[in-house]
């Protein structure tokens, strides 16, 4: 199976900055995106930030002009920069991968185990 390791959270200031990495390892099936996703404490999980195996972007209105999603899938490294952080980018922010089985014409996705990102005033 694919597996998800995520790192670089932690505490920091409000208007701060932080790195998110998601390394994969196992991976079995192609890899047709990625993504961060997190959720506040007591909130479901919200999408952050997507791209695709071609590069495609995609952003949440929240993070949009502060987060920058990148990835370099041949070495299994996504990551996310973080910028001018707020306290309500508070969260666990989680990796997640969707991927395909092109034989069976089947998706799954996978996801870590999630990295604390705490923002204070």
């Amino acid at each position: 199976q694919v597996h998800l390791v995520e790192s670089g959270g932690g505490l920091v200031q409000a208007g701060g900055s932080l790195r998110l990495s998601c390394h994969t390892s196992g991976v079995i099936f192609s890899i047709m995106s990625m993504g961060w996703y997190r959720a506040a404490p007591g909130k479901e999980r919200e999408l952050v930030a997507t791209i695709t195996n071609r590069g495609v972007t995609n952003y949440a209105d929240s993070v949009k002009g502060r987060f920058t999603i990148s990835s370099d899938l041949a070495n299994d490294i996504m990551q996310l920069q973080m910028n001018t952080l707020r306290p309500d980018d508070t969260a666990v922010y989680y990796c997640n991968a969707e991927t395909m089985n092109a034989g069976l014409g089947t998706t799954a996705n996978y996801w870590g185990r999630g990295t604390q990102v705490t923002v204070s005033s």
